[in-house]
């Protein structure tokens, strides 16, 4: 059963903790003691009703102040799918969290309270989206029984969304609307008899039918080479294998490939996955491939299918999220994590510093953190990287203090 990776956001008082309560508790994904503990928090609380938004405030501050502070993962499934969600916090201040919340996810919930309409954090919330390439974005305009469910006033919200998103919108990505009401369920696992004007799907409904992955394996092929698999065996004395977890695109048997960034040239002979003998792999398939030739590769290497070969790259233009406290400076050397290669890399210059809520943008000597600006960087060693937005899964990368070995920050190729 294949897994659907989903990230949510929204502002304070939005009711995201509601929505996930509910998606959990109408697919029975609620253990009998856990029920029972949520009843009777509700009951200390003094309200008629189950408080479902408890579910996914794991942290005791979270609870106390009734927002969301860390990325909380839930599970559950239905007899469909399988989901993962991340639950990300909506706070300015926790713009890393939310990015690393949502860094894996194939498509993102967006919530809006009707009342309040559409914020800065709703601007932030969707560049964010954006930013990490999500092919597929909800935006459940939420709590409609408190706008009398009117028609009217979600055309409104709409379209007011689609002004912002079709400033930095790109192609192939597909924006969904939704009203819902999550306190009483209304358009989450079925559509809603108050909002009969509203044609599509029920919240739950899109997401079991959503197709996923199909940019992935429509993209470059790449392979980061994990580990060169040599056994001491007498048995295996000719066997060689190049084992790691294929990011994007398809390999089948008989295709001719290229290692970067040496640019030596073979042909794929064999793909195993543990004890099967496969034709083809595909995106996020862990496998180990055999080339006819006995070419030098070793950890960090990527080998992609010829004819889409990316041009190793020493010079970097990127946008990225700064996630340390002490500041980034141009002229500091971090080692930069991408895939399976690591190198040291110095920060030449910092172009711009960019607002998610309003794009503008402001010339800045320094990025604080979760600010998000467009640097320079110039690496030890080549790499075999995309742009961002022609392969996601190749395009991004992280910047590691060395000496802290603490992640600083997040990166996305522009160029």
């Amino acid at each position: 059963m294949e897994v659907l990776r989903i990230a949510t956001a929204g502002s304070v008082d939005d009711g995201k903790s509601t929505l996930i309560g509910r998606l959990l508790y109408e697919t029975n994904s609620i253990t009998t003691d856990k029920l029972e503990a949520i009843q009777k928090a509700s009951q200390r609380k003094g309200i008629d009703f189950l408080d479902l938004s408890l579910l996914t405030d794991g942290l005791i501050a979270e609870r106390e102040q009734g927002i969301t502070i860390d990325v909380a993962h839930i599970y559950f499934n239905t007899s469909k799918r399988k989901f993962i969600i991340a639950d990300s916090p909506g706070h300015v201040e926790y713009t890393r969290n939310m990015i690393t919340g949502a860094s894996k996810a194939e498509v993102s919930i967006i919530l809006v309270d009707v009342r309040n309409g559409i914020m800065e954090q709703t601007h932030r919330h969707y560049y964010i989206a954006n930013l990490l390439r999500m092919p597929k974005v909800i935006v459940c305009i939420n709590k409609m029984d408190l706008a009398n469910y009117d028609e009217n006033r979600f055309n409104e919200l709409q379209q007011e969304f689609l002004s912002f998103a079709n400033q930095i919108k790109f192609p192939e990505q597909e924006i969904y609307f939704i009203p819902v009401s999550s306190l009483y369920g209304e358009n989450i696992t079925k559509t809603s008899g108050k909002m009969s004007w509203y044609k599509g799907p029920a919240l739950l409904d899109l997401l079991e039918k959503m197709e996923i992955h199909k940019h992935l394996n429509q993209a470059p092929t790449r392979l980061p080479v994990q580990y060169v698999i040599r056994p001491r065996s007498e048995d295996y004395h000719d066997y060689r294998g190049y084992a790691g977890r294929i990011s994007s695109g398809v390999f089948k048997v008989g295709d001719s490939v290229t290692v970067l960034p040496s640019y030596q040239k073979s042909i794929i002979t064999g793909i195993q996955q543990y004890e099967t003998q496969l034709t083809e792999a595909y995106a996020r398939q862990s496998v180990v491939m055999l080339l006819k030739d006995n070419v030098d590769i070793s950890r960090g290497d990527v080998i992609v299918k010829d004819g889409q070969v990316a041009e190793p790259k020493k010079e970097l233009v990127c946008e990225i999220c700064w996630m340390n406290t002490q500041p980034l400076v141009s002229a500091k050397t971090y080692l930069l994590q991408h895939g399976t290669t690591q190198t040291k890399a110095k920060i030449t210059s910092i172009d711009f510093l960019q607002s998610p809520g309003t794009l503008e943008t402001r010339q800045a000597s320094e990025l604080k953190m979760n600010d998000i600006g467009q640097v320079k960087i110039k690496t030890a060693k080549p790499l075999a990287i995309d742009s961002f937005k022609e392969n996601p899964s190749n395009g991004a990368f992280i910047l590691i203090d060395e000496h802290s070995n603490t992640t600083v920050a997040v990166g996305f190729l522009i160029r």
